[in-house]
């Protein structure tokens, strides 16, 4: 079939038109939805875990209409101009311009399987190959925790006796620190709970930053240190965190600030 050139022209015209209606959700009162605005919150919301489905992306047509209907109505009455709401659209531009910085930094500087190895070795080199069960009473000064030993010695519960401890945390457990290692606790606190044995009451009290303590380990046991793979996300995200905050400590060392 050859096409008149009228009728050449209007076929010309309908097909360059498809393309950029292809690029559009919808359009309201006159005003482009683009398609890329729905492709980036469904990108986001199955980041979240929702799958990328038809139902979703009639749901999501829907909210970005509503979306639209709802700003030019407020285009309309002029509320960007409004102080406040300049305000809190400048806080979100940053935010999402952080978030992009700090997405850029990573992609070029990614954390390396050596360096989450590295870190790991240096975690196992430090673990403690035991865990303590201890508990302790917690008191301000040294002859209140003298007089809770005396008790102890004489017969008194450690249990009843640590409801007056000021650690808030452990008090109402009667003083249960539950499974740790050395390393969780300050160090005076920990030198003396590994001093101990089984069982044994620490007969001297221990002084650290909090107070003084009155201490009794309950059982040891020997640590379960956990396997590369089972921590490596966690390494991951905390070489990650250090990466990020060299990178803004190196950012604001340069910059002027008055």
């Amino acid at each position: 079939m050859i096409l008149k050139p009228a009728h050449l022209l209007v076929a010309l015209l309908v097909s360059a038109s498809v393309p950029v209606m292809a690029q559009n959700l919808a359009v309201v009162n006159g005003k482009n939805v683009p398609s890329s605005r729905a492709d980036a919150m469904i990108k986001q919301m199955a980041a979240q875990g929702q799958q990328d489905t038809p139902e979703l992306r009639a749901m999501v047509k829907e909210e970005l209409i509503n979306r639209e209907i709802l700003i030019q109505e407020a285009d309309k009455l002029g509320l960007a101009n409004n102080a406040d709401v300049k305000a809190q659209m400048e806080i979100a531009r940053q935010s999402i311009l952080i978030r992009a910085l700090v997405a850029d930094y990573l992609k070029k500087n990614p954390v390396k399987d050596a360096d989450i190895k590295a870190e790991y070795d240096k975690f196992r080199a430090q673990a403690s190959d035991k865990e303590y069960h201890a508990r302790h009473i917690l008191v301000e000064t040294e002859d209140e925790a003298k007089s809770i030993i005396a008790k102890l010695k004489g017969g008194a519960k450690f249990e009843d006796l640590a409801k007056q401890s000021k650690d808030p945390g452990s008090a109402a457990n009667g003083g249960d620190l539950d499974w740790a290692a050395p390393s969780a606790f300050v160090k005076p606190f920990s030198d003396a709970m590994v001093s101990l044995k089984k069982g044994q009451l620490l007969e001297t009290p221990v002084q650290t930053q909090f107070g003084y303590h009155v201490i009794r380990l309950d059982d040891v046991r020997a640590a379960k240190i956990p396997t590369l793979e089972e921590v490596k996300p966690q390494v991951a995200e905390s070489l990650q965190q250090r990466k990020l905050q060299a990178y803004q400590q190196e950012l604001r060392s340069k910059a002027v600030i008055k």
